[in-house]
């Protein structure tokens, strides 16, 4: 794909970072994934919100090469990325936080960051990539060097988000981040994520809190069933909108939504519909 699409007026615009077209996902006859296409520009922030067993996870794995794709296509920075292996999504710039946490639990804290730092060519420059992560996470330097499997669920997601960021990533899909954490907590990894934001980092966001996940991204993307049954803009998601498939909505909704114009075994609350109907980040 060339680095930019000709619009309906005829001038030329930036192509976005990741396209997806009719994307299909099956588990041997299941479907779990249908038909689903959607479009992430450079910089923006998606909210992909459904039920357990929507299809958000399974989405989020196949765009990563955790899983094949039955039938569409997934282009990502101008290169087609639907066959490719997982690593070599990552060193495209791809990363996937799974719910998982995400980390090796083996290393402490500076090794993990310094194994993440491992594309970088130069020592220094690892070495400086790590301390910057620390220095955004004062809570992991206090910790660099425990085991990460001694840390806290909060510690280690603040863990997997540091990994993240030491590798200037282009695209982050962050899968349920904040789930089972304490309050104080889950305010962290929302700020780290915001840090992630502001460094230009384009986001995927899957998350239980809709209304937080709302305020967050700017654009909103809904599943139910495997299909994509609305997207548009994050404000524009009207109570009556994420109540229909979450069954709780934004406090204060402003208005009302635009029409959907779209189109291993399977990760834990993505069921699959039946056929009739890492790495560690």
């Amino acid at each position: 794909m060339n680095a930019t699409d000709r619009g309906r007026d005829g001038a030329c615009r930036p192509a976005p970072l990741l396209r997806i077209e009719n994307l299909t996902v099956r588990y041997g006859l299941a479907t779990a994934v249908r038909d689903i296409s959607l479009t992430l520009d450079r910089g923006e922030a998606l909210a992909l919100l459904g039920v357990n067993g929507s299809g958000k996870s399974t989405l989020a794995r196949a765009v990563s090469g955790l899983v094949p794709a039955a039938g569409g296509r997934i282009m990502f920075d101008g290169r087609d990325i639907t066959r490719w292996q997982p690593h070599r999504v990552r060193r495209a710039g791809l990363i996937y936080l799974p719910e998982g946490r995400g980390i090796f639990p083996d290393l402490t804290v500076v090794e993990n960051l310094r194994l993440a730092c491992a594309m970088i060519r130069s020592r220094p420059e690892r070495a400086a990539a790590a301390e910057r992560a620390l220095e955004l996470f004062p809570a992991l330097r206090a910790r660099s060097r425990s085991q990460a499997a001694m840390l806290s669920g909060g510690e280690r997601q603040m863990l997997s988000l540091a990994r993240a960021l030491t590798t200037s990533p282009k695209l982050v899909i962050a899968d349920e981040m904040s789930l089972g954490l304490a309050p104080k907590m889950v305010d962290a990894v929302f700020e780290a994520m915001a840090l992630m934001r502001d460094r230009e980092a384009t986001i995927i966001l899957i998350e239980q809190f809709a209304d937080r996940a709302l305020r967050f991204a700017g654009q909103c993307a809904l599943l139910q069933r495997g299909r994509l049954s609305w997207h548009g803009a994050a404000q524009m998601a009207t109570s009556e909108v994420i109540a229909g498939y979450l069954g709780a909505g934004p406090a204060e909704p402003p208005g009302p939504p635009r029409q959907a114009r779209g189109g291993a075994g399977p990760p834990s609350g993505d069921r699959p519909q039946s056929a009739a109907g890492a790495e560690p980040a």
